[in-house]
């Protein structure tokens, strides 16, 4: 599928805006196309966009590449620049889909197999006035900042969540298998979190390389545009973002040791449970033992007091190990 932005026809006071539109099949690309994003295309979509602006759209198979002369690099009066751009952050699956900009001098064009929740919200600020002024920098510089948003959105709402998960893992007064089991969904919880959090450092680092690169091959009379500037500052945008992303990650470790530490400590109490009922039973059990023996000379055999002695011997061989541990405090 082809989509197309092109400046909005009646701007108004104020200011520039992109009509969106789906090319119809067969048609040809408009010449003040400004924005051409080619979402999962397929070969002859790639074909027309590539006689239009006389470029090569790289394939699904060159955007995985992880190679930074394969992802950064300068072509045919085009610069190329593959970054990776979270998707589906909302849902149990999220996920990074390589997208390729493609910054020419008529227009820009991206390629992309997802759809990114921050592609949609620029689609939704460049349709209004004033959302964005019609340059291919200025489609690209707004595309970049609206990924930095979302991922700064994203780590914000997973900071609230871990918040929550915290107060959940050490406020945490649930006995027996539902205490266990609320370990279980923390575990699980932490882990998706982890995730997401990764996910984002590797959008960023992705982004930053991007923005470094565009900057080193800005044409010398298109660096007093502005847009110098303003990649300079989401440069330092990424980077604390990169830096808060380190912050949670290492929360997200804490919770993790933090939680296997409690479990291990439930496991030690039913251990040790286990230990003190087997340490108060082993006294009553030689008891027995003794009396149980088959001998003739055994003074208590005869003894019309021989079983009450024997009873009151194993409650008292029982009890007194339990009250010398309820005094040592191990239960």
């Amino acid at each position: 599928m082809i989509v197309i932005h092109r400046p909005a026809r009646l701007t108004g006071p104020a200011g520039q805006s992109l009509d969106r539109s789906v090319l119809p099949p067969g048609e040809p690309i408009p010449g003040d196309a400004l924005w051409i994003d080619l979402v999962e295309p397929s070969r002859d979509e790639d074909r027309l966009v590539e006689v239009h602006l006389n470029i090569e759209i790289p394939t699904r198979e060159e955007m995985a590449d992880i190679e930074p002369s394969e992802i950064l690099y300068h072509e045919n009066n085009a610069r190329y620049m593959t970054a990776r751009v979270l998707c589906n952050s909302d849902t149990d699956e999220p996920k990074l889909i390589d997208v390729s900009f493609i910054l020419t001098e008529k227009a820009l064009v991206t390629v992309r197999y997802g759809e990114p929740r921050s592609f949609s919200m620029f689609m939704t600020r460049a349709g209004k006035p004033g959302g964005c002024r019609h340059q291919p920098e200025a489609v690209l510089d707004g595309l970049v900042e609206t990924i930095i948003d979302r991922a700064a959105e994203i780590l914000g709402t997973v900071g609230s969540r871990i918040d929550r998960l915290s107060q959940a893992i050490f406020e945490n007064e649930r006995q027996g298998a539902r205490r266990a089991a609320s370990y279980r969904v923390a575990l699980k919880s932490i882990g998706r979190k982890g995730d997401i959090i990764s996910n984002v450092r590797e959008s960023m680092v992705s982004v930053e390389r991007m923005l470094l690169f565009l900057s080193a091959s800005m044409p010398r009379p298109q660096k007093t545009a502005g847009y110098q500037a303003e990649w300079r500052t989401a440069l330092r945008d990424v980077q604390s973002i990169e830096e808060h992303a380190t912050f949670l990650s290492n929360k997200i470790q804490f919770l993790l040791d933090a939680t296997l530490g409690l479990v291990t400590i439930e496991q030690n109490d039913i251990i040790k449970i286990f230990s003190v009922m087997s340490v108060i039973f082993l006294p009553p059990t030689l008891v027995s033992s003794l009396y149980g023996m088959n001998f003739k000379l055994m003074p208590e055999l005869d003894w019309a007091f021989g079983y009450p002695w024997a009873i009151t011997l194993m409650i008292l061989a029982a009890a007194l190990p339990y009250l010398y541990f309820r005094w040592k405090r191990w239960l």
